[in-house]
């Protein structure tokens, strides 16, 4: 495994389980009970063969050079995207949200119940959650530190199991299973750094305009916020290649071609 990404060992699980109420803990299942390795080979006897079939029909080989994950919380999906190499990326699959918590806007403050928006990367990897198999977003990142309570931004945000959470993505066993797996091996094979960018919705169309409308109408300071976040989304949705982001002085989001 690369260097970058150190296994979460299972203090960190409690952690994470720490921001459910004691009535939404997880049960424990037989899954569960096994190490860390174990684990994660009893996914890739389940799911290998699937994960393969999921990129031969994306006419991509396995493992790919990189892969790029979106989180739309509207629509409460997460895309996986990938490349052999410096093409355009492709859509291999698309992996339902099974819960959600907060709203419209950005993550500023431990218990305020919200997902992130922005811009983040996988940070660990988890192979003994509480929620089956988890890995951890970079939350807070660079302009969370600087717009969110300087104090007490918040942590640990997954992409895990199970089917509830409070401001991470849980995509249910089956699909943690194939995600972790495929992070797993592409970080195996190189890619230092795998991006996760979060929107509020998919940000063009007609129910892009109506969903907008409302939530600005509801809490203003969303547009500027927004502003800074479309640009990113409409660089990859032309062109299916990643920008350069930065963070401004103020924590501001600055897209720019690469």
């Amino acid at each position: 495994m690369s260097k970058v990404f150190a296994l979460f060992i299972a203090g960190a699980a409690v952690l994470l389980a720490g921001q459910l109420p004691p009535n939404q803990m997880m049960a424990t299942d037989d899954f569960q009970q096994l190490p860390g390795e174990e684990r994660v080979a009893r996914a890739r006897a389940a799911r290998d063969k699937i994960v393969r079939e999921r990129f031969q029909q994306a006419d991509l080989e396995y493992p790919p050079r990189e892969i790029f994950l979106r989180w739309f919380k509207n629509e409460a999906s997460l895309e996986l995207w990938a490349r052999a190499g410096r093409e355009p990326f492709r859509l291999v699959n698309s992996y339902a949200i099974l819960a959600s918590t907060g709203g419209p806007g950005p993550k500023r403050r431990e218990g305020d119940r919200q997902a992130p928006e922005g811009f983040y990367e996988i940070e660990r990897f988890n192979p003994e959650s509480l929620f089956h198999l988890s890995m951890r977003l970079n939350y807070p990142n660079a302009s969370d530190r600087l717009l969110g309570d300087p104090e007490s931004p918040g942590g640990d945000i997954y992409i895990h199991g199970k089917d509830l959470s409070i401001g991470c993505a849980p995509v249910g066993d089956d699909s943690i299973e194939e995600l972790y797996l495929i992070a797993f091996d592409v970080c195996n094979r190189g890619q230092s750094r795998i991006p996760v960018h979060i929107f509020p919705a998919r940000m063009s169309g007609p129910e892009w305009t109506r969903f907008s409308a409302a939530a600005i109408a509801e809490n203003p300071a969303l547009e500027r916020f927004w502003d800074q976040l479309k640009p990113a989304y409409d660089f990859f949705e032309n062109r299916h290649h990643l920008p350069k982001i930065t963070v401004a002085p103020d924590g501001k989001y600055i897209t720019s071609a690469e």
